[in-house]
């Protein structure tokens, strides 16, 4: 096998959190989620139904990943085109399995905020909000969280300063307490490694090998809790790769990467 770059394992590994069959959602911009449900589509997920966050188009057979997420080419030979009402009526029904969210700040208990940073009413950074996603994030069946910014050391932190999108415990409540349907975080994708949630926190399951225990510890701002006999990320195959490549000719992954992260290598000459 060729070598591979980290943007591009990034982005298998995200597909791989997609079951096939699984109704399939990612918000605005959003490149690597993007990328992923293609790539899930084209290889292990062929029955999922992917909709896509800008148009609200169902399962496009895209020639490339465009640059913004709004580009008509995502339109392309879709079955369907949803308007903005029908797809939030279907997410508050329950009936989307799967959504991608990132965020600014993460907790442990994958609660996002991509709203302010320094909090309200006056933060020292606006972010974009959430679009929507504070409510669909109670009802969606699942939630695969990533960041491409961990290693910042302000990405995963103890304490939002703003929650814009519901983890598994909120200082209301528990989803439980609050009624909410939808079944939570169940990943967490970073440049570093994967966490799954087993009992709503957080837990680190592997890391990318070019990185040890000691370098997740000293950024992640909560206790890190950690599977006994700690793995790597299991490499990507041939075909994932080829995928990638496929879909996303013009790089748009990358565009959420620092340039040392886009400099990490792997596999044969890595």
């Amino acid at each position: 096998m060729s070598g591979w770059s980290l943007d591009e394992w990034f982005v298998v590994t995200l597909a791989r959190t997609i079951v096939d069959r699984e109704v399939v959602f990612h918000g605005f911009a959003s490149p690597c989620a993007q990328v992923a449900m293609h790539v899930a589509r084209r290889t292990h997920a062929p029955r999922s139904m992917l909709i896509e966050g800008a148009t609200y188009a169902v399962d496009p057979v895209t020639v490339f990943i465009p640059p913004t997420s709004n580009d008509l080419a995502l339109h392309r030979d879709a079955t369907y085109r949803m308007r903005f009402e029908e797809f939030f009526d279907a997410a508050c029904r329950g009936d989307v399995d799967r959504m991608f969210l990132s965020g600014g700040q993460i907790d442990a208990h994958g609660n996002t905020n991509v709203t302010a940073i320094g909090g309200m009413p006056r933060p020292k950074i606006k972010l974009g909000g959430g679009g929507g996603g504070a409510n669909i994030s109670a009802t969606i069946g699942a939630l695969t969280l990533w960041t491409t910014r961990h290693r910042s050391g302000r990405t995963l932190v103890p304490e939002l300063d703003f929650i814009t999108d519901l983890g598994h415990v909120t200082p209301a409540g528990t989803r439980t307490a609050l009624l909410h349907r939808g079944g939570g975080p169940q990943w967490l994708v970073t440049e570093l490694g994967v966490f799954d949630f087993p009992d709503g926190r957080a837990r680190l399951i592997a890391r990318f090998p070019d990185v040890d225990l000691g370098d997740i510890e000293r950024v992640t701002g909560f206790d890190l809790d950690v599977v006994p006999n700690l793995g790597v990320v299991a490499d990507p195959t041939e075909a994932e790769l080829a995928e990638v490549r496929a879909v996303d000719p013009l790089g748009v992954r990358r565009s959420e990467f620092t340039a040392d992260e886009l400099d990490r290598r792997f596999g044969a000459g890595g």
